[in-house]
């Protein structure tokens, strides 16, 4: 991977070091925790298990300076468990508020389908608005702040569908995929070596590095080209050929979503500008979730990333 353009670029590419050592074979999902954490978008993370993905998210814990908590997701999972509660102190006669796991950084959301709607709710309001909740009181969560979700697409049983609304608050979303013959053994050897001589961090990244390195990937240059084909794309999910396959078009937080990702992804490249590569690359990731298919469409067996692909290959990039 390229320098990057300012500094802190030591700390950047010490960090991409690190999580190279630990998630073999996983470079997409490692520049797209480095997009969610440059941006501070939320990650929704989807694969079987077994996939490294909450390896992953620790993984990135153990390197950037923060606090770091795991919430695992159960059908009796209430709000509080995850935001805190009021509780009475008899000494004083008052009620303190006991901050939740989601008071921290970088949080872990395991298997995110099995929690209950009351508390995908709380969560929402946790990622879309920074701030929890309870009683009569609003308390704000710390800076920066980021979810990466976890769910496990094979199992059905006691799981809760996520709404749309909390799927659009996702920056993006990814698919994991099994790994082939070569990168499986490579993950062995690395079990192996790590069992005789676990791996260390060089240093965690200071937050303040994060919030230039932050500053410094939102002023990459998106020209005014480049945002009318991100427009494009997101309007051609609302008009045209394509609009009686899909029942909910793609929101404006999608054209957003695409802009900031890709000025991420051309700052992890070592570019102070964005190209159209970069749009076209997080298409499927920051749009798929967004949109809800016509029911013929899904008996016809099209998914949502089969959308996208479509609108990528009919909309002219410049």
């Amino acid at each position: 991977m390229d320098a990057l353009p300012n500094s802190p670029p030591e700390n950047m590419r010490s960090l991409l070091g690190y999580l190279s050592q630990g998630l073999v074979g996983h470079e997409r999902l490692i520049e797209r925790l480095m997009i969610s954490l440059l941006t501070g978008g939320h990650l929704l993370l989807e694969g079987p298990p077994g996939l490294a993905k909450t390896r992953a998210v620790k993984w990135l814990s153990n390197a950037v300076e923060g606090s770091f908590a795991r919430i695992q997701c159960t059908p009796d999972l209430m709000p509080a468990d995850l935001t805190g509660t009021p509780v009475f102190r008899p000494q004083t006669g008052t009620f303190e508020f006991v901050p939740g796991p989601v008071f921290h950084n970088l949080v872990l959301v395991d298997e995110i389908n099995r929690a209950p709607p009351k508390v995908q709710s709380a969560l929402l309001e946790a990622m879309a608005e920074g701030q929890v909740t309870a009683g009569n009181q609003t308390h704000a969560l710390p800076d920066p702040f980021l979810v990466v979700a976890t769910q496990n697409p094979i199992e059905h049983d006691g799981t809760f569908p996520l709404p749309e609304a909390q799927l659009d608050r996702f920056l993006l979303y990814v698919n994991l995929d099994l790994p082939d013959a070569q990168t499986e053994r490579q993950i062995l050897d690395l079990v192996e070596t790590e069992a005789a001589q676990p791996p260390v961090a060089a240093g965690q990244m200071p937050l303040a590095a994060l919030q230039e390195a932050r500053r410094q990937a939102m002023a990459v240059h998106l020209s005014p080209e480049l945002r009318d084909y991100i427009v494009r794309l997101v309007t051609a999910t609302r008009k045209g050929e394509l609009a009686a396959e899909i029942e909910h078009a793609v929101s404006p937080r999608g054209s957003l979503a695409l802009a900031a990702a890709s000025k991420a992804r051309a700052y992890l490249r070592g570019r102070d500008y964005a190209l159209p590569e970069d749009v076209a690359d997080l298409a499927g990731d920051t749009m798929a979730h967004r949109m809800v298919l016509s029911w013929r469409a899904v008996a016809e067996g099209r998914s949502q990333r089969d959308v996208v692909a479509t609108i990528l290959g009919a909309v002219e990039a410049l």
